[in-house]
């Protein structure tokens, strides 16, 4: 029996599927896992409630693109929730809930887009 080409870290490929694999270690040592984990749970939740503000699939969701690393660049919750606001115009129905749970959920968090000093 013959290993298929790259199994055992031989032939194309073998030794280039270790790149990604060492480069997520980087990533996870770069930033705070606890706030990579924050950050998914966090898109996850958009994405549920955007489904259910535009009543429709995940893939049927307009484009639009809510980046949590300019939100907490603001000032201000008004001048967060007047941005979120203006991202959902297209929206016909009441988004004051999900704006408010959005930025009761970004409260504290970090921007991911400067990683931590250790």
């Amino acid at each position: 029996f013959q290993s298929p080409p790259g199994a055992a870290g031989e032939g194309p490929g073998g030794a280039d599927d270790e790149g990604p694999v060492r480069r997520q270690g980087k990533v996870t040592v770069k930033y705070d896992r606890k706030e990579l984990r924050k950050r998914l749970n966090l898109e996850e939740w958009i994405l549920e409630q955007l489904t259910r503000l535009y009543d429709c699939q995940e893939e049927e969701i307009p484009e639009l693109e809510i980046d949590v690393d300019e939100l907490l660049d603001m000032e201000s919750d008004d001048t967060r929730a007047a941005r979120v606001k203006e991202l959902l115009v297209d929206c016909y129905k009441p988004t004051e809930a999900f704006i408010s749970g959005l930025l009761d959920k970004i409260r504290g968090m970090q921007k991911l887009s400067t990683p931590q000093k250790k």
